[in-house]
């Protein structure tokens, strides 16, 4: 049986004007195991129609025939189509002929009353042919890829230099809103609004290199579980039962609805596939609180409250060496899959700082829970007066004077004692000479040493207290490279005064609580 007989039919197109020699070749293939659709033409005006209609596999032709030649044939087929192989089969081809024809582009020739290695012929010919398009498709995208990169780290680059200048503006701008002097408050409104511009341009700018989506809103869940239902209604096949347990309507979280809409397609479609005789498909979301139990060890810790969205099916499930290498890069067990379905997911549910889990055997069915923190957005809209500080030891490591400058004022005017650093190894150092703080505010993109080995030092001279983390507005943490620490809060850039002292007061109160 030949290696192509359990693919889709190859289609042969054939340049012969002789009907007899034609079907000769099409029986020789097809005794051979070959699946084919073939079309027969003998002039150049069919076969430039052919070439785009019929999209052949692979181009059969004689040498000489009354109204077309076997190289015109050869040669408009590598102006149109230059990847497909193309084999001259003639009653009569000369030494000379058949050099002529291979330094013409030709894959290989044969003499019509010798066809028994045309079906190998053909088949290496057509194998070659998709491998070099496969060659070409990766090395394409991987081009496609490196340019994107490269715009990527430049815009990266930008984007970093220009939010270190536009954020203490901001925070000046809030400081001065709050100012006894109206015209100063003025002053720090129009401050606010450029600087809010300026970053929401950088904003545009990264998701233009990157793709992502950096805008966060209010998701209702009902509204997500509508739009889903809407989705899969066209897409469940009449023998498989479909479950959506609407959640209540005051059930929201701060994230992106189109990402989180994408995941939730991605799992239920993938449920779909994996119940091919029928069975259940249920969606649902449901507040869930969780403890420290809850993490693995290599995972960062930050209990709390989630909400939980499980999708569930009832079909062929998964064994263990499966579930090892689902979130692998182009593992995939489908025929035509691509294996990056369920690492979109994974990065989308990384992107709004949750967790996903896995829960499947052979047979018993899958369930996918996605743990979302419940915890919003800070508003800037809140008025609920903040308790101020008691004194409490605040470390700010920050590399960036002005940012530096700002957080400690803004944290000092509201009762708390600040010491700063710019940077991990001066942050270890202040502990040593000034005792452990209370908190840690520390900024993600730490340069000198990264803020991952600046976390890691803290814990190795004894630190245990809360860390508030700022990070850049819509930017994926990598939770394997943090080290464990208890309680980690992570804080958008641009910070405002509220977001910052609401952070840090309920961070402490939280601490106090468990060590009480």
């Amino acid at each position: 049986m030949n290696s192509l007989a359990m693919d889709a039919a190859l289609r042969v197109l054939l340049v012969e004007d002789d009907a007899n020699d034609a079907e000769l070749l099409l029986e020789r293939l097809r005794d051979d195991g070959l699946a084919i659709e073939a079309r027969q033409v003998e002039t150049e005006d069919d076969f430039r129609e052919a070439l785009g209609q019929f999209e052949p596999d692979i181009v059969i032709s004689d040498l000489n025939m009354p109204m077309f030649n076997g190289y015109r044939a050869l040669e408009i087929l590598r102006e149109r189509a230059r990847l497909v192989p193309f084999i001259f089969v003639s009653g009569t081809m000369g030494e000379d002929a058949a050099v002529m024809a291979l330094r013409a582009g030709a894959i290989d020739y044969l003499l019509k009353e010798r066809l028994a290695r045309l079906p190998s012929a053909v088949t290496r010919a057509v194998q070659e042919a998709r491998a070099a398009l496969a060659r070409e498709r990766s090395e394409q995208e991987l081009m496609r890829a490196q340019r994107f990169e490269s715009l990527a780290m430049l815009a990266g680059g930008l984007s970093h230099d220009l939010r270190n200048i536009l954020q203490p503006l901001l925070l000046a701008a809030d400081a001065m809103k709050e100012h006894e002097d109206e015209r100063l408050r003025k002053h720090g409104a129009l401050v606010g609004d450029c600087a809010k511009r300026g970053l929401e341009m950088v904003a545009s700018m990264l998701s233009f290199a990157r793709g992502a989506r950096l805008e966060t809103e209010r998701v209702k869940l009902a509204a997500l579980f509508d739009a889903m239902l809407m989705l899969l209604r066209g897409s469940v096949p009449r023998n498989i039962e479909m479950v959506i347990e609407k959640p209540a309507d005051d059930l929201a979280i701060e994230g992106n609805h189109t990402e989180l809409q994408q995941c939730l397609l991605n799992l239920c479609l993938n449920a779909l596939q994996a119940m091919p005789e029928g069975g259940r498909l249920r969606l649902s979301a449901e507040p869930s609180a969780v403890d420290a139990d809850f993490f693995a060890d290599d995972e960062l810790q930050a209990p709390g409250a989630y909400l939980k969205l499980q999708v569930s099916d009832t079909g062929i499930g998964m064994p263990e060496h499966v579930r090892d290498n689902l979130f692998r890069p182009f593992f995939t067990t489908k025929e035509t899959g691509t294996g990056l379905g369920l690492v979109s997911c994974k990065r989308i549910v990384s992107n709004h700082r949750g967790y996903l889990r896995v829960l499947s055997e052979s047979n018993k069915g899958t369930t996918f829970e996605v743990y979302l923190p419940l915890r919003g957005v800070e508003s800037d809209n809140d008025d609920t007066p903040i308790e101020v500080g008691q004194g409490e030891h605040v470390l700010v490591i920050v590399e960036k004077l002005g940012k530096q400058t700002m957080l400690t004022d803004t944290l000092e005017l509201n009762g708390y004692a600040v010491t700063t650093a710019d940077s991990g190894s001066q942050a270890v150092q202040k502990i040593q000479a000034l005792g452990m703080p209370d908190i840690v505010v520390m900024d993600a993109d730490l340069r000198l040493m990264s803020s991952v080995r600046t976390i890691a030092a803290l814990l190795d001279h004894g630190y245990c207290g809360p860390l508030i983390l700022l990070v850049r507005d819509g930017e994926m943490i990598d939770r394997d490279d943090l080290p464990p620490i208890e309680r980690m809060r992570f804080l958008d850039k641009p910070v405002s005064v509220r977001g910052l002292l609401r952070s840090v007061r309920e961070e402490l109160d939280a601490s106090r609580r468990q060590s009480g």
